[in-house]
Parts: C-alpha cells; structure tokens; sequence
C-alpha cells in the first residue's frame, strides 16, 4: 500500500534520531564526504541528459556536482573490463547496424534467464571500439538521441582516467563506483570481472575516496576484501543474489541479515522502494553500515504518485521533493540519473 507524502514525512522523521545515534558507528565504515551531506553518484554518469556509460555522461555528472560516478563492468572476449549496462548491448550501441557482426546474435542464459542480442564476451576490445553508443531509453529520453553516435564504449581504465582529470578540474575527488554485473555468469566462462577489478585498482593506487565497489552479489565482493577500498551491497526488490539461491534480499535487509553484511561490506544499496516508510536506514546505521538507495529520476513514471506533475508519464515530475524526503530520512547517498538536481536539493 503507498503511504501518502505526510505518513513518509512522519516516518522519515521517527527514524531520524536512531540514525543519529548510530552516526558514529556509520562513519567508521567509510570516510565522510568533505562538506556534509549525502553523497551523490552519477548513475552510469548523467544518463538522465546524455546516453549511459560515455565520456559525455559522465563529464556532465561531474560538472554539475557528482561527488562518485558508476562504471557498470562487463568483459570482452579479450578479458578487459568495458562499461555497460549489460553485457547484451544491442540496447545501449549501434551494433544492430554493423552487418560485418550480424552472425554474432545469440541467445544464452544469463543468470537464468535467456536474453538474445550482442554479447560484449563475443567481441574482442578493438572490435566494440568500432561501435558507437546510443540512447538505451529512447522513448522515454528522446532529447538524449542527438547524442547518439557520439561516443566510444570505454573500458574501466578510460574511466579511471577520466575521473582523474575530471578531479583536478574541478579542484576536488571525483570517486568511481564500478560494480560487478553478473560475476558469477562470468566466471563460468573463464572472464572472472574480480581479479581484473583488483588489477586495476592496485595499478591506479585508488584509494577509499577514490575508488567504492559495489556489486548484488556477496561472493564477489567478499573476493574483492583486503583492497583498503569501501565495498557496497547492492540490493534488490525481489528474490535474491544469484550466487545464493536460498538468501533472500529481504532476509538480507533485516537487522540480523544487515549484521552479516556488516561482515564484510560498509555500505547498502537497496532500492529507494525499500526505504521509504520503513527503518531500514536506522537499521543500517545501527549495524555500522551507510546507506545509498537507488535509482532516482526525474520523470513522472518514475516517482511516487504525490511527486508527479502533468499527464505525461515521460514528463518531469517534482523531484526536489522526492529528494528532500530522502535526505530528511538520514541517507548517506543518492544513485541518480540526475545529480544536478540531487545537487540543487543537497543545497536547500
């Protein structure tokens, strides 16, 4: 049942001085953000104005105030670590339009489920490099199209970099956010996306504000421990990580389930559905865990009802609101399509 915008406001409010009990215990975890305030990812960049996972993407997250931007990594059948949303890639490039690849459309089963496309471990790095990136919700983000064509696939390291000069730009630390997308998959085929994580974080010397790795599998990112950088439990709405089929991501959000992840792991990262109106994030910080709930955007179909304005389901609704719900909850982070908006809202 939706709770109405003065019910989540009450609960919201009720768990604030929990979560400021345990602030102490939070942020121990993790380093802070210098000058206050939840931290804002840049979700796959700015993929709310410009097409996800490219250079563009993320140069605009970070000129309008992204404090960490997130790399989703897959690998190529040359095992280096690209960007993108999936593994299956006809949705986010233009390789529907490259007839020198059409006898590379399969099927395969990824994570139990059969997806048909292009795949990213069927191409070698120089061949995606051939490609070029498109808008992944055209119906929905059309303004974005006139970018399409416009920028390279780009592995981990090109995001490293970019990171890099984008922080000395801009006078401060630009943090990536690189999550593991279906480890488990990967490693049945010999493309294990951990030890070439680790690789590249050691080569790069990221630090804990440099560098946050996230991922919905627990078993990968236990492999990832011992890197001196943050780890992030991400989490789902329903079902569970595939790497442990009788562990639900409920069970995983109860204060015994979050002590376990305490374990291993300094942040949370569940779904914003899974927040509102409940303790989860009092429960998270008693358990000496930050965090971050995910996916915020900005158009109607995508906020809660009371937030919505106009008819359209594609049109922006008021989500300065929806921001400032979350924030008055006491969440240490935003994973946002739109940082500039996160950003705006931080600041009032």
């Amino acid at each position: 049942m939706q709770l109405g915008r003065r019910s989540l406001l009450l609960a919201a409010a009720a768990g604030t001085a929990t979560a400021a009990t345990a602030a102490s215990a939070a942020s121990a975890a993790v380093e802070p953000r210098k000058g206050g305030g939840p931290v804002v990812i840049g979700h796959r960049g700015a993929a709310g104005w410009r097409p996800e996972h490219t250079a563009p993407s993320y140069t605009h997250a970070v000129q309008t105030g992204a404090d960490w931007i997130e790399p989703d990594l897959v690998p190529t059948k040359d095992h280096v670590l690209v960007v993108r949303h999936e593994n299956e890639i006809s949705q986010t490039t233009d390789v529907a339009r490259h007839p020198e690849f059409a006898d590379r459309r399969t099927t395969k089963t990824v994570d139990g489920r059969a997806v048909t496309g292009w795949f990213t471990e069927d191409f070698t790095l120089a061949e995606l490099k051939t490609l070029r990136a498109v808008e992944r919700l055209p119906a929905v983000r059309n303004r974005n199209t006139v970018f399409d064509g416009r920028a390279e696939v780009m592995t981990f390291q090109e995001v490293v970099d970019l990171a890099r000069r984008l922080s000395r730009e801009h006078g401060r630390t630009v943090a990536v956010f690189p999550e593991t997308k279906h480890p488990t998959y990967f490693r049945s085929l010999g493309l294990p996306l951990e030890p070439k994580l680790a690789a590249a974080i050691r080569r790069n010397r990221l630090g804990r504000r440099e560098c946050v790795v996230q991922s919905f599998e627990p078993t990968s990112l236990k492999r990832m421990t011992g890197l001196g950088v943050p780890l992030w439990q991400a989490l789902g709405t329903t079902g569970g990580p595939y790497d442990l089929p009788s562990t639900t991501y409920r069970d995983m959000m109860t204060p015994a389930g979050l002590a376990g992840i305490a374990e291993y792991a300094d942040w949370i990262g569940p779904d914003k559905s899974s927040v509102a109106g409940t303790t989860l994030v009092a429960d998270a910080h008693a358990a000496g865990l930050r965090i971050g709930p995910y996916t915020f955007r900005a158009e109607n179909q995508f906020l809660p009802a009371q937030f919505r304005r106009g008819s359209g389901p594609n049109d922006f609704g008021d989500a300065f609101a929806e921001y400032t719900l979350y924030y008055r909850m006491g969440v240490d982070a935003v994973v946002t399509d739109f940082p500039d908006l996160a950003v705006i809202a931080r600041r009032s």
